[in-house]
């Protein structure tokens, strides 16, 4: 079963054989691909990703850097800047069931609390990655310096920061950041950063758009701290379909699936609403009653009802299937029950947005010389592999 968020890292030899090798690697036999920004210098590697079944982008690719992982979750925005040659050196989440997932995938434990870890233990590194939480601002514009920002979560980021100075600095947010409480939060978020000396760059990019089954729309921001010319990702041209996420239903829980009377209530309800049902389809109730079907996955949640969305109307998703839906491997361990996988995979974010981010990221830092580079690298087929050295 053909999944979209396959992406591979090749040494550069020459188009032909480079062909010839996503051949191989993707069981294609006769592959399309298109380059994605400039070309790149032999010997350089470049970053292949598989989005539609026979159509494959590539991206040049600077060289391995390293990179921090805060309010990492599951580890969504890891693995996209890892599959662009980066090595995480220090994550850092407070919740302990993900942290227990984060574990199993990664083989290292995130520290805790944010809050609670002093700067100077932080590695030196590249890239900082933050996911942070949207909470209320307790002083809003009525001081200088970092005191308008106490008391939140984004004051960690900022002394980290700080003290760090990393080269790049990647935050993601809800859609809604941008007009959280009159825009005054994302306003002082993009003023810290300025203050710290960051060019930022903002946009809100929907999931759907770069190679899963899924509506999710999220801000970003990124902030470099020398004025490069940058650009955002833009959209895949293919849009990916339900049976490449799906399981088959006599291979799922039993407990996944809806009783007899929602079902016929749900099925009624969009009778009512004069449409005839589709298959593969995801079916989601809003909060008004009103029951819509869709060719993808509505925005997976944290605390959603268990019923928010039905596969067919008639079962809920599993684990795996949600994970899918964000764009995670295949080979990604499942090791909490249900009711964790789904809070976890519903607080994630898309990974292929991240990795086609990283991927733009690593274009406007190798086209201004901007990353000191790793020196003890061993370049692999398809991975980095880092032996002992330093920055």
């Amino acid at each position: 079963m053909y999944r979209f968020s396959t992406s591979k890292i090749l040494p550069f030899v020459n188009d032909e054989d480079l062909i010839r090798r996503i051949a191989e690697g993707f069981l294609v036999a006769q592959p399309v691909i298109r380059w994605h920004g400039s070309l790149p210098f032999e010997y350089e590697s470049v970053l292949v990703r598989h989005i539609a079944p026979h159509s494959f982008l590539a991206s040049s690719l600077w060289q391995p850097f390293h990179f921090i992982d805060l309010f990492a979750g599951i580890g969504g925005m890891r693995i996209g800047f890892e599959s662009v040659g980066g090595k995480c050196v220090f994550s850092s989440e407070w919740d302990l069931l993900a942290q227990k997932t984060y574990a199993a995938n990664f083989g290292e434990q995130p520290f805790g609390d944010i809050s609670k870890i002093d700067e100077a233990d932080i590695p030196d590194h590249h890239i900082l990655l933050a996911g942070f939480p949207c909470q209320p601002f307790s002083i809003i514009g009525k001081q200088k310096g970092f005191a308008d920002t106490r008391g939140t979560l984004f004051f960690e980021i900022e002394r980290i920061i700080q003290a760090k100075r990393p080269t790049v600095v990647l935050l993601e947010n809800v859609k809604q950041f941008r007009t959280h409480n009159n825009g005054q939060t994302c306003k002082i978020v993009l003023d810290k950063l300025y203050q710290l000396g960051y060019h930022t760059h903002m946009a809100v990019l929907n999931a759907l758009d770069y190679g899963v089954a899924q509506k999710r729309e999220r801000t970003f921001i990124v902030g470099f701290d020398k004025p490069l010319v940058f650009r955002f990702p833009p959209p895949y041209l293919h849009r990916p379909h339900l049976k490449n996420v799906l399981e088959e239903d006599n291979s799922v829980d039993k407990r996944l699936f809806a009783s007899d009377v929602i079902c016929k209530k749900r099925l009624q309800r969009v009778g009512e609403q004069g449409k005839e049902p589709f298959y593969p389809s995801v079916w989601h109730e809003n909060k008004g009653g009103h029951i819509g079907m869709h060719p993808f996955s509505c925005a997976l949640r944290h605390n959603a009802s268990y019923n928010y969305l039905l596969i067919n109307g008639n079962r809920r998703p599993t684990g795996r299937e949600m994970l899918r839906f964000q764009g995670f491997p295949e080979s990604y361990r499942i090791v909490v029950d249900h009711a964790a996988i789904r809070a976890q995979a519903g607080n994630s974010v898309a990974v292929p947005v991240i990795t086609a981010i990283a991927a733009e990221i690593m274009i406007a830092l190798r086209n201004n010389s901007r990353i000191k580079v790793a020196d003890a690298v061993t370049k692999q087929p398809s991975l980095f592999q880092f032996e002992k050295g330093t920055i």
